[in-house]
């Protein structure tokens, strides 16, 4: 099988040849080596031997972002004013919304090292701030579809992978909002007020994600917030509300027009597994091992591993840290537990990727002993 059919069959549930390894965000289309830019961690030499080996060993999975040609991607971007300036080793933006009588600010940080943004300063600070955000209008929903990414991208790759469409659900958008910690208190207590706004984003966004996929049928679909609402920053019940309620008709409109819908969710799942399950989603991400998550793969498999396909469950962490011998056999029993008994299938891949600037020998060695146990297994 070529990589795009192994990948496909395995979406599809059918039998392949080995488990697909995908180096999640590392596909060597998306991370340019070339680039001059300071910020660019991937212009260090370093990185290029890993990249050669994801480009031509991997079943690669390119996510490209929900797209209209007549709307933009964020809902408040006509109402939003952006700068961006360099300090030495950072490079910060500071984000302007007014909101009634307020000014809503946010202040992010990039450090020339680390492929990665910190927020400094959220953009609602207090209660006020989101009752202000609230009242806000939302921009256009948009009626046509921008397709170019997406063929552009499945052009670009061949037989030697599949794109991804990639989308935030609500309460990524809300709780992205806060500070984690203020988040989590206003969850708890200002029920209302939560789905006052999940049900404002969640009617912006859902004609999108019918529209693309309808013009785009037959693709994979990556979900990204529901981790927002899993323990232990919140009790499952409000997993069911915040996330069941408003992902589900997502899925469904997906699958309406033959995609697969992968929701991604880091940390522990067992509480909510079978909450994600109720979702009707096809595959889930990246179902870290103990002690970040909570279950094995095995224990997932055995769950729901019919409906859904399983991405993971490598941590980032071992990949960068772990003796090539001992992480072996962390690929090799995610392997195993990621294919025995009955299931849909298997994508051997990584929780993240590296963001530091260079790439160690340890952490190269440990992707190749990916691809070398996954294509003799």
């Amino acid at each position: 099988m070529n990589r795009r059919e192994r990948l496909m069959a395995t979406l599809r549930g059918e039998s392949v040849d080995r488990p697909a390894v995908c180096f999640y965000e590392l596909n060597a289309l998306d991370q340019g080596p070339a680039d001059p830019d300071p910020f660019n961690v991937y212009n260090h030499p370093s990185w290029k031997p890993l990249l050669d080996l994801a480009r031509e060993k991997t079943d690669r999975i390119l996510m490209r972002p929900l797209s209209l040609a007549d709307a933009p991607s964020d809902p408040f971007d006509g109402l939003t004013e952006r700068e961006t300036w360099e300090e030495g080793p950072h490079r910060f933006t500071r984000t302007r919304i007014r909101a009634g009588g307020r000014t809503l600010q946010k202040l992010t940080r990039r450090d020339r090292d680390i492929d990665t943004v910190w927020t400094l300063q959220p953009l609602v600070k207090e209660l006020d701030d989101f009752r202000a955000w609230l009242e806000l209008p939302l921009g256009p929903v948009g009626r046509s579809p921008d397709c170019t990414g997406v063929l552009a991208a499945e052009a670009a790759l061949g037989d030697s992978g599949i794109v991804m469409i990639d989308t935030w659900d609500p309460l990524c958008a809300v709780a992205q909002l806060f500070e984690m910690g203020e988040f989590t208190v206003f969850a708890l207590t200002e029920n209302g007020l939560m789905h006052r706004a999940l049900e404002k984003l969640a009617a912006w966004l859902l004609p999108r994600i019918e529209a693309v996929s309808e013009a785009l049928p037959g693709r994979l679909w990556r979900i990204y917030g529901p981790e927002y609402a899993s323990p232990p920053y919140l009790p499952p019940r409000l997993f069911e509300e915040y996330v069941v309620r408003y992902v589900r008709p997502m899925v469904e409109a997906v699958q309406r027009h033959g995609g697969y819908a992968r929701i991604h969710s880091h940390g522990r799942l067992k509480d909510i597994l079978d909450l994600i399950a109720s979702t009707g989603c096809d595959g889930l991400d990246p179902i870290e091992p103990p002690p970040q998550g909570d279950v094995e793969l095995a224990y997932v498999r055995h769950k729901h591993g019919r409906q859904m396909v399983l991405f993971g469950n490598l941590e980032i962490g071992d990949i960068t840290n772990m003796p090539t011998a001992q992480f072996s056999g962390k690929v090799e029993q995610a392997l195993r537990e990621g294919t025995e008994g009955e299931g849909r299938g298997l994508v051997l891949m990584p929780s993240a990727c590296p963001y530091g600037r260079e790439v160690s020998e340890l952490t190269l060695r440990n992707y190749e002993l990916m691809v070398e146990l996954a294509e003799n297994f």
